[in-house]
């Protein structure tokens, strides 16, 4: 299972590096727009830069998973843009959902290699 999630861990640093970085550089080429609502929100984003922002933490949490170090760190920063990008895709383009449902295996594999650290997170109270 440690092989497992080594393997997982850089796939998913390796992904969520590179995805990062094409936010800022742009050196994998965009397709045409999605119709629908998914191109408007996708514009939205782009035209506030928003995607910056999720750029960047997909970059640094990519980075941080590739060394291994602070690698809960990295899963807690990749959990809500998982959780949006599944959600984008639920809600408005469930034709490409594909990718993102392999990022939260791979996320979840790592995770349970590291789910110690998140113990305390499942606690009922601090006292328990």
């Amino acid at each position: 299972m440690k092989i497992v999630a080594m393997i997982a861990r850089y796939l998913l640093g390796l992904m969520f590096f590179v995805f990062g970085i094409n936010s800022f550089l742009h050196f994998i080429p965009q397709g045409p727009p999605q119709p629908g609502n998914a191109g408007v929100f996708v514009g939205v984003l782009m035209a506030t830069h928003y995607f910056y922002a999720v750029g960047a933490v997909m970059a640094i949490a990519g980075l941080l998973l590739l060394i291994g170090r602070f690698v809960a760190l990295a899963l807690t920063f990749l959990g809500p843009i998982l959780f949006n990008i599944l959600l984008f895709h639920i809600s408005m383009a469930p034709g490409s959902i594909g990718l993102g449902l392999f990022a939260t295996l791979l996320w979840f594999l790592v995770f349970w290699q590291h789910r110690a650290v998140f113990a305390g997170l499942f606690k009922a109270s601090p006292d328990a």
